[in-house]
């Protein structure tokens, strides 16, 4: 039966625009709330309606939303802002579910769509047993082509910009981050800059990393400065007080050959750089002559060469036991998994990282691409083949999100047709 279904903040640029044309060709009725000038610029029609109130007054306003408009299930970007953490305590208390996307599990061409939660909220099981005897079949893995950072970094700059020039429409909104349209487009525009820039002069070490051979190096997994999952699921502050443990531990219990690379996040290009904090803290734990701080280098080229992998929850470590290396957490992971990660401390990590169950991961990597993961990407249409987004859906995600009673609508590349009923032979 059709639903009605709800779209608070989505991910910079027209996704849910068009996810929304594709939940309508299934017979689906949709609305969106936008609250600021960004949201209102990618997703503005008759469905759309502009909340103008305090964070205070969000949850009443939401909870008469839901009643007038009968709506079964609401979808958002991330759980953490501080508006759908109010909109899913609002829908504890009614039968209306709340569904999470985020970026992809697994990377690249993965988005991850879950119910209620994910990463650190997510309700998938941490027991290996659950996993053991699941079926390892999962979609046939077609590969899209390219990237959709041009395109996010466009978005992203048009979505400020918006909100700016609309601030007066919207005087009561509260972001979750700076809303100064120039400042982020200068990171933006910086983020571009540097990526040519390290890409260049970071060939050396690249070469010297990725080489055969280079087998005892340890690479810590950096996540963006600004990731509420850090701040939220795990113990750590900042990004350097992260940094400042891992060449900590790395000082005091690492062998002598042992290399330590410190990952910078592609998302966090522009925004931030710890080469200092980095060389001040080696230079204090006497490990200059064994630390590289790395930006531009073929991830999987330099996991698949080495030794373990630290991280905080970042969605590297799905990369990482890909290509079996193992992998210490200190977050809330979803794959911090006995059999997955190494469950023991990081000082012995330095020593024996130990192994992977690799049947395990091939199971647990089907599961999730059958239960939560999308293929397809938030700012780039690769294929329209699949629908108007681009999306292919597993089957499961399928038959919740898009099914109805009503048979699905004709679309050609996103517009809805009218089906042909019949052709005359001309005769």
């Amino acid at each position: 039966m059709p639903d009605n279904i709800l779209f608070l903040q989505g991910p910079v640029g027209p996704f849910f625009k068009r996810l929304g044309k594709e939940f309508t060709a299934h017979g689906h009725n949709t609305f969106k709330i936008n609250f600021n000038g960004g949201d209102a610029l990618f997703y503005s029609n008759s469905e759309s309606t502009n909340f103008v109130g305090t964070v205070e007054e969000w949850p009443n306003f939401l909870n008469e939303f839901i009643h007038k408009h009968q709506i079964k299930r609401i979808y958002l970007f991330g759980d953490c802002r501080k508006y759908h953490l109010l909109a899913k305590k609002v829908c504890a208390n009614l039968s209306t579910e709340i569904h999470v996307f985020e970026e992809g599990y697994l990377r690249p061409n993965y988005l991850t769509l879950e119910k209620d939660g994910v990463n650190g909220n997510s309700k998938i099981s941490r027991i290996a047993d659950n996993y053991r005897q699941s079926d390892r079949n999962s979609l046939d893995e077609d590969q899209y082509s390219g990237s959709g950072f041009m395109y996010a970094a466009v978005f992203a700059i048009l979505y400020y910009l918006a909100a700016l020039v609309w601030r007066y429409k919207f005087p009561n909104y509260r972001h979750h981050r700076s809303m100064n349209v120039l400042i982020e487009g200068l990171y933006w525009i910086r983020g571009g800059i540097r990526k040519h820039v390290y890409s260049i002069g970071e060939r050396k070490i690249r070469r010297r990393l990725t080489k055969q051979g280079s087998s005892d190096v340890f690479v810590a997994i950096l996540q963006v400065h600004s990731d509420m999952q850090v701040k939220t699921h795990s113990s750590f502050d900042s990004i350097e007080e992260f940094i400042n443990e891992i060449i900590r531990s790395f000082s005091q219990y690492a062998s002598k050959d042992a290399r330590l690379v410190l990952k910078h996040h592609p998302m966090d290009r522009g925004y931030t750089n710890y080469k200092g904090v980095i060389s001040k803290l080696a230079k204090h734990y006497n490990t200059q002559d064994r630390i590289d701080y790395l930006h531009e280098i073929n991830l999987p080229s330099l996991l698949k060469n080495a030794k373990g992998v630290v991280t905080i929850n970042s969605t590297v470590g799905l990369s990482s036991l890909h290509h079996g290396t193992p992998i210490k957490n200190l977050g809330y992971a979803i794959y911090d998994i006995p059999g997955l990660t190494y469950q023991g401390g990081l000082t012995k990590f330095w020593k024996d990282p130990g192994s992977i169950d690799i049947d395990l991961y091939e199971r647990f990597r089907a599961w999730l691409m059958r239960n939560n993961q999308i293929r397809g990407n938030f700012y780039r249409n690769f294929n329209r083949t699949y629908s108007v987004t681009g999306l292919r859906w597993p089957q499961l995600l399928e038959d919740t999100h898009l099914a109805s009673l009503q048979k699905p609508k004709q679309m050609i590349r996103g517009k809805l047709v009218k089906p042909v009923t019949s052709v005359s032979s001309g005769v």
